[in-house]
C-alpha cells in the first residue's frame, strides 16, 4: 500500500502543470482579472500555523459564493500553494486553497477537523473578504476528494465537528462537492492481507496503526459510512483503469447516495488511472454543477442557540 501512495504522490507533481495548462492555458498563471490573499491564518493548533489562499475577481460583483480547494498527496504531503482551480475565481466566486494537518503531525480526524474549520472561519470573516456565507462548495482530488465528501456527509454530526479555529457559533455544513477519484471506503480500499498487516501504509498512517488492527477506526474515516438523505449533492470522477484507488471506491459511494436520493454526478472515464483530469466536455459539467448548485437558498450560516 505505501508503494502505491507513493505513486499516487510522484504522479500527482507530474502532472500539476497538466492541470493548469489545461485549465489556465499557461502553467502556473492565472488570469489577469483575478488576485490573490495568501498565508492568512485560519487557526493555530499547538505550535503549527494553519494557512490558507483566497483567489478572488479584481472586480467583484456582489458578494461572492465560495469553492474551497482540498489538495491532494496521500495525507502525509501536498500543500494549499498548487491551486489548480484557481482560475475559477474568475467566474465572480472566491476560491479558497487550504492546508491542513498531514498525518505526519497527526492521524485522523485532525485533517477533517481543519477543514471544518476553514468553512466555519470563511463564515465567521465572510463580510471582511466580500464571501457569501450561505453559498460554500468544496472540490478536492485523492486524499481531498476523500476529505470533501467527509465535509459533504458529516455536517450534523458533532463527534465530526472538532474545535479548530474555534467559531463555532458558525456551520460547517457545504452545499456541494467535487470530489476527483477519492477513497471512500478504507477498509475497501486496503483489501490485501498483507498490506491490511502494515503499520507503514498510507491509509495506516492516517489512522495511527495498520488497518487489520483499526478496523473501526477505518470506517470512522470513511465517507461512505455517513451517507444519509442530508448529505450534500456530489459530482464523482474517476479513472475506469485507476489501479491506486479503484473506480469501485465512486462506484459505491454513487449508489450509496442514490439509494437514500441525495442528487449525485458519476463520470467514469474509460482507459485512465489516477491523476487524471476532466476531459473539456466534463469539465463544463463540473461548472455546471457549482454555478446550479451554488445558486441554491440553503441552510443558515449560522447555529441557531
Amino acid at each position: 500500500m505505501m508503494v502505491i501512495f507513493t505513486q499516487v504522490t510522484r504522479r500527482g507533481l507530474l502532472v500539476m502543470p497538466l492541470i493548469a495548462s489545461l485549465f489556465c492555458g499557461c502553467a502556473g498563471r492565472l488570469p489577469h482579472s483575478v488576485k490573490v490573499d495568501r498565508n492568512i491564518q485560519y487557526a493555530k493548533v499547538g505550535d503549527q500555523s494553519l494557512r490558507l489562499d483566497i483567489y478572488s475577481p479584481k472586480k467583484p460583483v456582489g458578494k461572492l459564493p465560495v469553492v474551497v480547494w482540498i489538495h491532494g498527496g496521500a495525507w502525509n504531503s501536498g500543500s494549499k500553494d498548487f491551486c489548480p482551480i484557481g482560475f475559477m475565481a474568475a467566474q465572480n466566486l472566491a476560491i479558497v486553497s487550504m492546508d491542513y494537518r498531514l498525518d505526519t503531525v497527526a492521524p485522523f480526524p485532525a485533517q477533517l477537523y481543519d477543514c471544518k474549520g476553514v468553512i466555519r472561519w470563511l463564515r465567521a470573516n465572510a463580510d471582511k473578504y466580500n464571501l457569501d456565507a450561505n453559498h460554500i462548495g468544496v472540490f478536492g482530488a485523492s486524499a481531498g476528494g476523500h476529505l470533501a465528501l467527509l465535509l459533504a456527509t458529516t455536517a450534523d454530526n458533532p463527534k465530526m465537528e472538532g474545535d479548530v479555529g474555534g467559531n463555532l457559533n458558525f456551520s460547517s455544513r457545504v452545499q456541494c462537492v467535487c470530489a476527483f477519484y477519492p477513497p471512500t471506503d478504507l477498509n475497501r480500499l486496503v483489501a490485501d492481507p498483507k498490506f491490511r498487516a502494515d503499520a507503514n501504509g498510507e491509509v495506516a498512517k492516517l489512522l495511527g496503526g495498520a488497518v487489520a488492527q483499526n478496523v473501526d477506526k477505518a470506517n470512522f474515516a470513511s465517507p461512505l459510512f455517513y451517507v444519509d438523505k442530508n448529505c450534500a449533492p456530489v459530482f464523482l470522477l474517476h479513472g475506469g483503469a485507476d489501479t491506486l484507488v479503484p473506480p469501485e471506491q465512486s462506484q459505491i459511494f454513487y449508489a450509496a447516495l442514490q439509494r437514500v436520493g441525495v442528487e449525485a454526478h458519476l463520470e467514469i472515464i474509460p482507459n485512465k488511472g489516477h491523476g487524471i483530469i476532466a476531459p473539456p466536455a466534463i469539465a463544463q459539467e463540473i461548472y455546471r454543477f457549482f454555478a446550479g448548485q451554488l445558486n441554491r437558498t440553503t441552510h443558515p450560516a449560522t447555529i441557531p442557540n
